[in-house]
């Protein structure tokens, strides 16, 4: 019979290196910066350029995909509600891991949920979980649809398919909000320039 949910006989492990150590080396302090929006709305374009201009500063950040991580370690999880919900809890988890190693983990998926997204801004201190919505047009998304998944789903082929046929809960207290500007899609570059901004002016990008 599985224990998954009875652990009660184990203890927190403290180490002498802790995050302030870890962050006065890399001289900059960690965070979750979670990127949000529908499939096509530029999720996965705005973490790597933004990865780059990190890296390009000489600051470390990590990229969480959502489909790089449904290859290994969410590769037991389908598309249901609850499937997703644990998806996005694991997803939380490493990315606080990744925060208290004291890196700037830049988590990129869907996440439609509301109520997943907030579970995991629980799981850190509230500066340090930076929600970035990709409010993109689903008309744009759609017209995109680099990897044909929208097709499908108009098609009935995929079912429960975020912004068709299952919603997408917007953010209500988002620290970044990204949208066209007269009907034009800020660059690569200009977006992670906002990102990166914002990092500086909260102060993760030093370690006083």
């Amino acid at each position: 019979m599985s224990t998954l949910n009875n652990s009660t006989n184990i203890f927190w492990q403290e180490c002498p290196v802790g995050k302030v150590e870890r962050q006065k080396l890399l001289n900059q302090k960690g965070c979750v910066v979670w990127i949000t929006g529908l499939s096509g709305s530029g999720k996965s374009t705005l973490a790597c350029s933004l990865s780059r201009e990190l890296h390009s500063k000489g600051k470390l950040s990590y990229i969480l995909d959502g489909d790089n991580l449904r290859h290994g370690l969410n590769k037991d999880l389908g598309f249901k509600a609850e499937d997703r919900a644990e998806n996005i809890r694991r997803v939380g988890e490493v990315a606080k891991l990744f925060s208290d190693a004291g890196l700037i983990c830049i988590a990129s998926l869907i996440s439609p949920y509301r109520k997943d997204r907030d579970a995991c801004r629980a799981m850190l201190p509230d500066a340090s979980f930076i929600e970035v919505f990709m409010n993109m047009p689903l008309e744009l998304c759609e017209s995109r649809d680099a990897k044909g998944l929208y097709k499908l789903a108009r098609a009935g082929k995929i079912k429960g398919f975020t912004g068709i046929d299952d919603p997408y809960e917007r953010p209500l207290n988002c620290e970044i909000e990204i949208e066209q500007k007269d009907g034009v899609c800020p660059k690569p570059a200009a977006l992670a320039g906002q990102v990166v901004s914002y990092l500086e002016e909260k102060g993760f990008l030093q370690v006083e």
